[in-house]
């Protein structure tokens, strides 16, 4: 045969104490978990490695960001409302670690219902074909008269909405994430596809007043992104899409501008990573001097661990 199995017994080898290794008990691994123990212990505690060491990465720019008096953006799909963690964000909002909040179209609906009624999301499945999907009377008319008044009072639609929650006195309004960033002055933006949504579907909705309010928002978020260098954070959680491609053409703004967009951190929460998140959040905007991280995993479950680690620190 011209193959023979090869002779092992020329290999030289080397004192294992000689190799660098990537992985240390004394650096790297986690600490004991112990019963009663706080979640500032048990965050202390995780392995300094992976997704662990993303989480207090991100928890460590935030907190930074917000000792420099820098911008902390949150940009977050529907389904981070939907799974019940509208207290978690008000909480870091009402403790000015979020100093702005951008939202798909589908986000400001469900916040406006559970302002109205302290529920949201039919079951799409059930009544898709019969034709009732996304016919909710209040939820079409309310939101469209918001932004037909907004508008008209120059205001954008994220502040139009929230607005009509206060002014309306709905029942449920300190649930509202809208509601609370206009009460606190926070910059609340709302950006949507015409189509995508189901106020689109009523009779009152208007293409022209619906561009306008979304278009200010736009140019509201890109004021705020022209602002991350030098320490800000840019926090994605659960938009696959919309959101990335917003965050991505308002830098662009900003840069062509004048400003300078630099040395600032992003981070992408969700259950798993796709490309527009991982290029146009985590990897092309923090290229040039800055830090892009990626968390997987169940938003119900790190982003209250997120905002514990960070509530932690700056009461700490």
């Amino acid at each position: 045969m011209k193959y023979r199995p090869v002779d092992l017994s020329g290999v030289t080898t080397y004192p294992l104490a000689e190799r660098k290794n990537k992985v240390s008990i004394r650096r790297d691994f986690a600490g004991p978990v112990t019963p009663g123990m706080s979640v500032a212990d048990l965050l202390r505690s995780l392995p300094n490695q992976l997704g662990a060491e993303a989480l207090t990465g991100v928890i460590g720019a935030v907190v930074s960001a917000r000792e420099k008096g820098k911008p902390v953006i949150l940009a977050m799909g529907a389904h981070v409302i939907k799974c019940g963690l509208q207290p978690v964000l008000k909480t870091l909002a009402e403790a000015d670690v979020i100093t702005a909040v951008a939202l798909n179209g589908a986000g400001s609906i469900h916040d406006y219902e559970l302002s109205l009624i302290g529920e949201t999301s039919e079951d799409v499945g059930a009544v898709l074909h019969c034709g009732t999907f996304g016919m909710a009377e209040e939820t079409g008319s309310h939101i469209n008269r918001a932004l037909r008044d907004g508008v008209a009072r120059g205001l954008g639609y994220g502040e139009s909405v929230g607005r009509f929650i206060i002014e309306n006195n709905n029942p449920y309004r300190t649930s509202s994430l809208l509601a609370t960033c206009v009460e606190r002055d926070i910059p609340v933006t709302v950006h949507v596809a015409v189509g995508t949504d189901i106020i689109h579907q009523h009779p009152e909705a208007d293409g022209a007043v619906i561009g306008e309010a979304t278009f200010r928002d736009f140019r509201l978020l890109t004021s705020v992104v022209a602002d991350l260098g030098d320490g800000g954070v840019y926090l994605n959680v659960g938009s696959a899409v919309l959101l990335p491609e917003v965050f991505l053409k308002a830098l662009s703004i900003a840069q062509n501008l004048g400003h300078h967009v630099d040395h600032f951190s992003t981070a992408n929460f969700d259950m798993q990573q796709h490309y527009r998140p991982l290029q146009n959040v985590v990897k092309r905007p923090t290229s040039g001097k800055g830090r892009g991280y990626t968390i997987t995993g169940h938003h119900e479950i790190m982003i209250p661990l997120l905002a514990a680690g960070i509530l932690d620190r700056i009461r700490g």
